[in-house]
């Protein structure tokens, strides 16, 4: 049945793909852009805008953008309200990284609202890159957050119906609860940004996929896998089935290739056409999704399989959606 989301969101695609043809872009009036994976990506954007617009910080941008993410929506995969893995716990993943190699990330911590700024912190106040699991919760303790239970109702009554089969089999672009952009395979949001004096950040937000094996982590909080930023070159971030992006090194993989001369939407299509060679046949049954932003503001994705989308915000435009291209169409699986 057709809604107004559902109405909207069409829209946005149809308008975004008229603004920004095959995936390029150009930078706003001044110079600030923010990117990011899928179609929550748009008011995630918007917040980092708010950042980004008045001449502040890329990684500001990028961590207010992950925060709306975290705790301004109800997503099953991103903050507060996502799924379990199979023992019943929520746990979160995030990175985030500047454009000169400075990064943190935390992985399978619990009860804390907003993993990415306990990631930064870690990036600020650690000689660490990443902390993970109860020690991950006890610096941001010290840090001042707060310990709460984020398994929320609605997380609690699909995991008790998911204990009846207890089959973990995500399956491509599947819609969770009949919401459009609330896909099975993608468990990340991933937002790229460049402000005005032309530096760069990036930042990874998931609760990683439903069901999951207790301690399971995927790329999201990987500095290479999820998320790689270089001010020389320009930035990549995942999203899908984290282990392909691990496998790969993905996003370093995509920055490197750019580095080399390919355009952003070239980085993204090479690196998913590695993904197929390596494994052939999986790659059939799961989704993996690249999206890159280079220092002159130049955007493009790829994806495995129809269904991607990614939002793009800038001085003249702060809410298109576009689809990404794909090696494979849906039907093909």
């Amino acid at each position: 049945m057709s809604t107004r989301r559902t109405f909207l969101q069409s829209s946005l695609l149809v308008a975004g793909a008229a603004a920004l043809p095959r995936g390029l872009a150009q930078t706003g009036s001044n110079g600030a852009k923010v990117v990011s994976t899928w179609d929550f990506g748009v008011p995630a954007n918007q917040a980092a805008w708010a950042v980004l617009g008045k001449g502040g910080s890329a990684i500001d941008a990028v961590e207010a953008g992950a925060r709306w993410a975290e705790t301004g929506q109800c997503n099953s995969t991103v903050g507060r309200c996502g799924y379990p893995d199979r023992d019943g716990h929520v746990t979160l993943d995030a990175s985030i990284m500047k454009g000169d190699g400075s990064c943190g990330s935390v992985a399978a911590i619990e009860g804390i609202d907003h993993p990415i700024s306990v990631a930064r912190l870690v990036m600020e106040k650690t000689p660490h890159v990443m902390l993970v699991g109860a020690g991950a919760q006890q610096f941001a303790v010290e840090q001042g957050f707060t310990v709460r239970d984020l398994r929320t109702p609605e997380a609690e009554k699909a995991w008790k119906e998911w204990l009846k089969t207890s089959k973990y089999a995500p399956e491509i672009n599947v819609e969770r609860r009949g919401l459009p952009g609330n896909k099975e395979n993608h468990d990340t949001i991933g937002m790229l940004a460049i402000d005005a004096s032309g530096k760069l950040a990036g930042a990874c937000t998931t609760s990683g996929m439903a069901w999951k094996m207790r301690g399971r982590v995927g790329d999201s909080p990987i500095i290479g896998a999820g998320l790689y930023v270089d001010n020389d070159v320009g930035g990549a971030t995942a999203s899908g089935v984290g282990e392909e992006m691990i496998r790969n090194a993905a996003s370093f993989l995509v920055v490197e290739l750019m580095r080399q001369g390919r355009s952003p939407a070239e980085a993204c299509r090479e690196a998913i056409e590695r993904v197929v060679a390596k494994r052939p046949e999986a790659s059939k049954t799961l989704q993996v999704c690249f999206l890159a932003l280079n220092k002159h503001g130049e955007v493009g994705a790829f994806a495995l399989h129809k269904g991607f989308v990614y939002a793009v915000c800038d001085a003249a435009r702060q809410d298109a959606l576009l689809p990404s291209p794909s090696i494979y169409s849906t039907e093909q699986t």
